[in-house]
């Protein structure tokens, strides 16, 4: 199943950068001189770049050679910007199988960050669902292991810590995409072993600000947020219209970045993992590595803007 959409949107309105002057020389990748930024995982200070890659929909692409190589054009597109977080899930279909064809077939992979997830009801699977995945991806250790959206918690959450006590898995992570399920993770958030949370959030989408990203910050866990784009929505929403001229105060040259920077400038937040299935977009997501960031007047800002269109 392969999305095109949103990408086949966005071409149009990257090059409405009027306003933008030295940002729009810059091209896709704004501000790409400089310090890239990276944040600190809570429980090891160890530090990630703050924009990673999802794979859901994007890599499952089966079996076919011609789109699995240009997966792997876009994963090397990913490490040679930079990247360092792919987060992918048995759920995903193909997507474990052609992230593995991948890595074998590209260079300057060493900043990989693996993150996947177990994703079945029965707590005797997990341990062979974590072994396969650990096949596909050509792998002996993952840097994160996840439950799935809270799948059969409690046993996995048992696994894991095992895993992690023999060296096969580095951080313990639980995952949601549902935002009627934030009451049940921040139960487990509160009292439980884990390393790293993973949840929506994005300028529209901005329930876990609430108490979901506080509670990360006020147990040390690292929180990664999925659906940065909404699936694609915010594109479709944001692309009649001109970029903002001030979004170039935060080095902004297309609407990826300036949703993307929004996300990784609160401070709870680790890692934004946007799925792309195209090597310019991956740039143009990468690119949000760079250059100034918001404070809390231009976030308030960017919501305004955002919400008025």
């Amino acid at each position: 199943m392969r999305r095109t959409g949103p990408d086949l949107s966005r071409r149009a309105f990257v090059a409405s950068l009027a306003g933008l002057g030295a940002a729009a020389a810059l091209g896709t990748g704004a501000a790409a001189a400089g310090p890239m930024l990276k944040k600190a995982i809570p429980a090891t200070g160890e530090q990630v770049p703050a924009i990673g890659m999802g794979s859901w929909i994007t890599f499952n692409v089966g079996g076919d050679r011609a789109l699995r190589d240009r997966r792997a054009q876009v994963l090397q597109a990913f490490f040679d910007s930079g990247g360092g977080m792919v987060d992918s899930s048995p759920m995903y279909g193909s997507s474990e199988d052609v992230i593995g064809y991948c890595l074998k077939r590209i260079a300057n992979k060493g900043s990989l960050f693996s993150a996947t997830k177990v994703w079945t009801p029965l707590q005797a699977f997990g341990i062979g669902q974590m072994d396969e995945s650990r096949r596909l991806w050509g792998l002996d250790r993952f840097d994160l292991m996840q439950i799935h959206n809270l799948l059969n918690w409690e046993g996995h959450l048992d696994t894991l810590r095992d895993e992690k006590a023999q060296g096969r898995i580095r951080h313990i992570g639980i995952t949601t995409s549902h935002g009627r399920r934030h009451d049940d993770l921040e139960k487990v958030m509160a009292d439980r072993p884990l390393d790293f949370v993973q949840f929506t959030y994005n300028i529209l989408d901005r329930e876990a600000e609430r108490r979901l990203l506080p509670l990360a910050a006020e147990r040390g866990l690292a929180v990664i947020v999925n659906r940065p784009f909404r699936r694609g929505e915010l594109f479709r929403l944001v692309e009649r219209h001109a970029l903002p001229e001030w979004a170039g105060e935060i080095d902004c040259a297309n609407w990826a970045q300036f949703l993307l920077k929004f996300i990784v400038s609160h401070p709870a937040v680790t890692c934004a993992i946007p799925a792309t299935s195209r090597v310019d977009h991956m740039q143009e997501n990468m690119g949000a590595l760079h250059g100034r960031l918001p404070d809390p007047q231009m976030r308030e800002r960017m919501i305004r803007a955002v919400e008025s269109l």
